[in-house]
């Protein structure tokens, strides 16, 4: 069965059209790339499939079912992660409590177990707290663990934020420009962290992002957008040689 399908989804902000008849069909472990202009809708497009807003028309569906209507939290708990364009952290919260606070949702020991400290919530708090350490090991943020997240460098920021979205275990993640603001090492760093995660945790991934090196090495596939509406889709040679593409955004300088 196909993992994620987003079925002709166009949507309307007022009398402006900011996607039309977007599809898009993923399977599991695939790694796809969204790339165009800025205002495209790129980061429209993730707010409609992960439920920030409801598609004026068209449908989105995970495992075969639909998500039309559910809240994001509820789209989250279905398997949809996702980062954000301008991340979302907390100033008063460490590395390891955000990304601990986002297993949450999971906890199976109800209130009773809460207040009374029940071996199960012990059980459970542990398991949390390993699964934290985990993915802060893979993001390479461990050893700032005790650290207030927003005295990080932006870099570090940014893997943090990714490990947080994992921890809600999707079985897609939506990237949203994860290098942005990053240095050339840290670009080629989160390079291989995404091969890292993709390997260990059977994600698929499907990412935003403006530096085209990041998307052709990482991407199987990729999409271009332009005025909410895919101009080309291929593997990376074809979108790099697709002359429609180069004209409407790659230039002729950036595929030379």
């Amino acid at each position: 069965m196909t993992l994620l399908r987003v079925a002709d989804m166009t949507h309307f902000f007022g009398g402006l059209r900011a996607v039309y008849r977007y599809n898009l069909t993923m399977e599991p472990g695939e790694i796809r790339g969204l790339i165009g202009p800025n205002g495209a809708g790129k980061t429209t497009i993730f707010n409609l499939i992960t439920g920030i807003h409801t598609p004026s028309q068209g449908d989105v569906i995970l495992e075969g079912q639909s998500l039309l209507g559910l809240r994001p939290h509820q789209v989250a708990g279905r398997g949809l992660g996702r980062t954000f364009q301008n991340m979302l952290l907390w100033r008063h919260m460490t590395v390891l409590e955000h990304v601990k606070l986002a297993h949450y949702a999971q906890l199976r020991y109800g209130l009773i177990g809460a207040f009374f400290g029940s071996p199960r919530r012990y059980a459970e708090e542990r398991r949390i707290e390993d699964n934290a350490l985990r993915l802060m090991e893979a993001f390479a943020v461990d050893r700032y663990a005790g650290q207030l997240v927003t005295s990080l460098p932006y870099g570090v920021q940014r893997r943090v934020e990714m490990a947080r979205a994992m921890a809600t275990r999707p079985k897609v993640l939506f990237l949203d420009e994860p290098t942005a603001g990053m240095t050339p090492e840290e670009l080629t760093q989160m390079i291989g962290i995404i091969r890292k995660i993709h390997r260990e945790f059977h994600v698929a991934i499907l990412l935003i992002e403006h530096r085209l090196k990041f998307v052709m090495e990482l991407c199987q596939r990729i999409q271009t957008l332009v005025f909410g509406e895919v101009i080309a889709e291929g593997t990376p040679d074809e979108i790099k040689n697709n002359p429609e593409v180069i004209d409407a955004y790659l230039g002729k300088e950036e595929v030379a």
